[in-house]
């Protein structure tokens, strides 16, 4: 699943090619994407003639900023988006097609069908499902120490699944979360109210820094994510635990180990994440 990196690349790599393009048709093959307004007609009706003015990120979510509406768009598992040409043969598994005025389309494509689109007036989406169930983006302001900490010290939940929790920070996925508990050397199995504030702290500053380098190398390609231009993500090399299961840790050279936490796949050093308090 795309998470916080990958979808910031989408969102820069779109940037470059939709912006102030005029939204004229859409074809839609899978209506059940579209979730606001639940009338496929009306979605069609309200966003043909609409601007692409900007394209913004919350957590894992892209908006589209429209001149009277923002189009809110989740990738979940495979949603992909990719800038043709009018007249380019069209690829299975393509379910929605917005053609600009250009003679430009951007695509919609997902194999699982899993994506979502929100349409709302401009000013709205903050306040709706599903953005309104988002904690702060681990980039925001909001996203402080002592929110964190606040945060984690309320929940039993161990500590990789209260970091999954879309409410208390968004964007962290699995692969992020476990790169973010090894290099803050926890394990994923630690009640997050049994956290130390030191240890809080750590977990934080390790989770933006590993998504800050993560954005620069473009995302993690993981299966058959690729970014809006099937560019591939280079953060892959550079991954510690995340898919490294029997391979030796880059630290201390200890085997990597896999486990379900939260019937999540789940990677770790028990060396340098040793759960015994």
């Amino acid at each position: 699943m795309p998470e916080l990196p990958e979808v910031e690349t989408i969102r820069k790599t779109l940037k470059r090619f939709v912006i102030n393009r005029t939204i004229d048709q859409i074809d839609i093959y899978w209506p059940k994407i579209i979730k606001q307004p639940d009338d496929m007609m009306q979605f069609q009706s309200e966003i043909i003639g609409q601007k692409i003015l900007d394209i913004h990120r919350k957590g894992k979510f892209l908006l589209f900023e429209l001149n009277d509406y923002i189009l809110v768009s989740h990738l979940r598992m495979e949603g992909k988006y990719s800038v043709h040409q009018e007249g380019e043969p069209v690829k299975k598994h393509t379910h929605i097609i917005f053609r600009f005025s250009t003679g430009e389309e951007l695509r919609y494509n997902d194999v699982r069908k899993f994506g979502t689109m929100h349409l709302f007036h401009r000013g709205e989406e903050m306040n709706q499902k599903p953005l309104c169930l988002l904690g702060p983006d681990p980039f925001d302001d909001a996203f402080t120490v002592e929110y964190f900490i606040e945060k984690l010290k309320k929940t039993k939940r161990v500590i990789k699944s209260a970091l999954l929790d879309q409410t208390i920070v968004a964007g962290l996925g699995n692969i992020y979360v476990d790169e973010t508990l090894f290099k803050a050397r926890i394990h994923p199995l630690i009640p997050a109210n049994k956290l130390t504030q030191k240890e809080i702290k750590e977990v934080r500053k390790q989770a933006i820094a590993t998504l800050e380098e993560a954005v620069l190398q473009g995302g993690t390609t993981i299966r058959s994510y690729v970014n809006s231009q099937g560019e591939m993500g280079m953060f892959q090399q550079k991954l510690y635990v995340y898919g490294q299961e029997n391979q030796a840790c880059k630290t201390c050279g200890n085997t990597i180990a896999k486990l379900k936490v939260g019937g999540r796949g789940t990677h770790i050093c028990t060396s340098c994440q040793p759960i015994k308090r």
